[in-house]
């Protein structure tokens, strides 16, 4: 079975418990984790975050409440295949319209590079390795931006997305931390 394979079963498999977890009501406090890493963060002038789909943790609270501390929030945009992604600015009373997957983008925000990148995930390892959506649009743009300057990965998920070991390729970018509602994961 190659690695593709691997991924894809993982993945199938991940969705379910990430569902299940969903259904718990453990947002707010995974927020709380989020929210108070955030604050540590006193070099992040800029964090990139995310709008939930599906059964994805949502960051929204956080956002909110680092927007209203003074930080620049952004969100990810696609911007084609292969590409990597473009992090445009969000706020709380921003206009928003329909993009890619069904999560939300700003209609008109300055494009930003992040120096924290808050990613959704499907599933994560104890060694700091997440499973995404297979598309490679993050491990693009943490490859892209590690060449401008240095910034942090940080998964968002919930502690039952966490796998004994997620299937890797050579592209796949190693996170600095997750983020569950139980605390925070350093790597």
């Amino acid at each position: 079975m190659n690695t593709s394979e691997l991924k894809a079963m993982a993945r199938k498999a991940a969705f379910g418990e990430r569902k299940i977890a969903h259904g718990q009501g453990l947002d707010d406090d995974a927020n709380a984790q989020l929210t108070s890493f955030l604050k540590q963060q006193d070099q992040a002038l800029v964090i990139a975050a995310y709008m939930p789909i599906r059964t994805e943790v949502s960051p929204l609270p956080s956002m909110k409440r680092m927007a209203m501390r003074g930080r620049r929030i952004c969100v990810p945009v696609i911007i084609g295949e292969g590409q990597p992604l473009e992090f445009q600015e969000w706020t709380p009373d921003c206009d928003m319209i329909d993009g890619p997957f069904g999560a939300s983008v700003p209609k008109n925000g300055a494009i930003l590079v992040p120096d924290v990148i808050i990613t959704p995930l499907v599933a994560f390892d104890p060694s700091g390795y997440r499973l995404g959506y297979g598309g490679g649009f993050y491990d693009r743009s943490f490859a892209q931006i590690g060449e401008q300057k240095k910034f942090q990965a940080i998964g968002f998920a919930y502690s039952e997305q966490e796998l004994m070991i997620v299937p890797r390729e050579e592209t796949d970018y190693k996170l600095d931390a997750v983020i569950t509602e139980k605390g925070i994961l350093s790597f």
